[in-house]
């Protein structure tokens, strides 16, 4: 890759223009990253953005569409002969050309996303005779998105473009993958619809009758108790990552990715967000809550008592995690002569434990659907921005704010399990 920069710093467009035409015929370049540095390059005012992806789209153009004919013109037997020499031999042709005969042809676009595929996208396109017109429509249109989304990230890291340059391949694999399982669920779709339609109508039904036979508040339990033991996994995941100092990456991946998005004119509005989990806002909501308990007629004890220990057990619990792993937070804030330690994070653990517990009420005794729905979506919205304040700020790490929902999921799960246990006991017969 650092020949190449070299090539691009000298030559530009030309290097730019031509290695692509290379790679779409099959040559082993760093497409994506040479072009996130020739956005870099846009950046910093030595190529201009519009020329640039001009420029890489004809390249790819016409590098795919090279390959388009040389499938068409030499076919099959040319590549089980020949195809070692750009890294096609006949075991990966056969791999390869079963997966283009069935999604290929109809995903041209995404193929250039995927390593590996886009290399073959314009031979396979061509041995097995697709249109000309169909192949231009989509596979030119791809072409045009491919290199848009590398040029402008390039543009957009800036000067960080060095950092991130380590990263491209991982995270390059990890969309491939995704893009592969979307494709697998449009192949499964595309061939066995009606297997799939008959299928899920028989899931769904049998569903229906175990809702109606275990009861609304049953199944929402289930809900709550396979959402505990996902959070319980996502939580010795974090504690492992922890004392591996494995958070590395992820925070000045997603730190960077917050100063690029939100500018200094969002201040105000994120300095609002930090309210919500603020003393002057969680004492009236829960002052909200114990009131709505108390106008109830049923178990207004148990639940007052666990909605103290919800809120309260969730301020002593974010405290006391702090003072076990004490971690110093970005800035490094000192508060009354002690250190204010940021993992997990305060906000991102009282948003999913306060606003989470006020959800758990509405669905329990809120009966038009349409309400529910509502206040889960402005309840997964809150926890959203409460924990965006602290990143913007640059108070906490990513890696607090997620440790922090991981955290007060457990918390709230566990809690809302307990307290319907609690609930039912009275009930059952020894």
């Amino acid at each position: 890759m650092q020949s190449v920069i070299v090539l691009i710093n000298q030559y530009g467009y030309i290097i730019l223009f031509s290695a692509l035409i290379l790679e779409l015929i099959a040559f082993p370049l760093p497409g994506e990253l040479m072009m996130t540095y020739c956005g870099f390059l846009v950046y910093q005012s030595k190529m201009n953005w519009i020329i640039s992806i001009l420029v890489a789209t004809a390249g790819v153009m016409l590098g795919i569409t090279i390959s388009y004919f040389i499938g068409t013109k030499l076919g099959t037997r040319f590549f089980e002969k020949y195809g070692s020499y750009i890294h096609l031999d006949p075991a990966q042709i056969e791999k390869k050309s079963k997966w283009f005969n069935s999604s290929g042809k109809k995903l041209l676009i995404l193929a250039y996303f995927i390593p590996g595929v886009r290399h073959i996208t314009g031979y396979f396109s061509g041995i097995t005779k697709i249109s000309y017109k169909i192949f231009a429509l989509n596979a030119y249109l791809g072409a045009l998105i491919w290199t848009s989304t590398f040029i402008s990230l390039g543009r957009a890291l800036g000067s960080k473009w060095s950092i991130f340059h380590s990263y491209l391949s991982k995270y390059s694999i990890i969309g491939s993958l995704i893009i592969c399982l979307i494709l697998t669920i449009i192949y499964a779709y595309r061939h066995h619809k009606t297997q799939i339609i008959e299928n899920t109508y028989k899931i769904l039904n049998k569903a229906v009758i175990i809702f109606h036979s275990m009861g609304k508040m049953k199944v929402a339990i289930a809900v709550v108790a396979v959402a505990f033991l996902g959070f319980d996994i996502l939580l010795v995941g974090i504690i492992q990552d922890y004392l591996a100092h494995e958070f590395y990456q992820f925070d000045i991946v997603v730190s960077y990715l917050i100063g690029a998005i939100f500018d200094s004119k969002w201040s105000l509005l994120i300095r609002l967000f930090g309210l919500i989990t603020s003393i002057k806002v969680l004492i009236p909501l829960t002052i909200f809550m114990f009131i709505w308990i108390i106008r109830r007629n049923t178990n207004r004890i148990l639940e007052i008592q666990f909605l103290f220990i919800v809120i309260g057990g969730g301020e002593i619990l974010q405290y006391a995690l702090r003072h076990i792993f004490r971690r110093l937070g970005p800035s490094s804030i000192k508060l009354i002569n002690n250190t204010q330690y940021t993992f997990p994070s305060n906000q991102s653990l009282m948003s999913i434990v306060a606003y989470g517990f006020l959800v758990y009420l509405i669905v329990r005794y809120v009966k038009k659907a349409r309400s529910k729905t509502i206040a889960l979506i402005t309840t997964l919205f809150i926890c959203i921005v409460a924990g965006l304040n602290p990143l913007f700020f640059q108070t906490e790490y990513p890696s607090d704010v997620y440790a922090g929902y991981i955290f007060g999921g457990v918390w709230l799960t566990i809690n809302i399990i307990l307290l319907e246990i609690y609930r039912i006991l009275p009930k059952v017969q020894l």
